[in-house]
């Protein structure tokens, strides 16, 4: 039986443009549109809006994981163009028993834009 994944985004990531006053941060357009688009999709993953992943320099950022899974950190996310890429990641994700979905299956914004893998952390053995 697989885990359902976590899907993070960072809502105070700001993106690679400016920000007008009273405008929603980038990253917080990402969740929206992850979210929205979550609701179409239905179950598997949960979607959870965060402070700060630490990627700023390479924000619009999200990590996606599930315990004893891998961890993802992805990068470079555009709130326009790249929610569907990082949900149908999540799903992947989600289905894959350790959480390493094929390379070459994954949507190619996120193979190009992976920040970081983190190994699963294994949890002591109650004696």
């Amino acid at each position: 039986m697989t885990m359902s994944s976590t899907l993070y985004v960072c809502v105070t990531c700001r993106g690679n443009g400016d920000i007008s006053a009273g405008e929603p941060r980038p990253g917080a357009r990402l969740l929206a549109a992850i979210e929205h688009g979550s609701a179409e999709v239905g179950e598997g993953v949960a979607v959870i809006g965060v402070e700060c992943l630490s990627n700023c320099s390479r924000s619009c950022s999200a990590a996606v994981a599930a315990p004893g899974k891998w961890t993802y950190v992805i990068g470079n996310l555009d709130p326009e163009q790249h929610a569907p890429d990082i949900l149908a990641f999540a799903r992947q994700h989600s289905a894959h028993e350790l959480g390493l979905p094929v390379w070459r299956e994954r949507p190619e914004h996120i193979r190009k834009n992976t920040i970081a893998r983190v190994p699963p952390i294994a949890l002591k053995e109650s004696p």
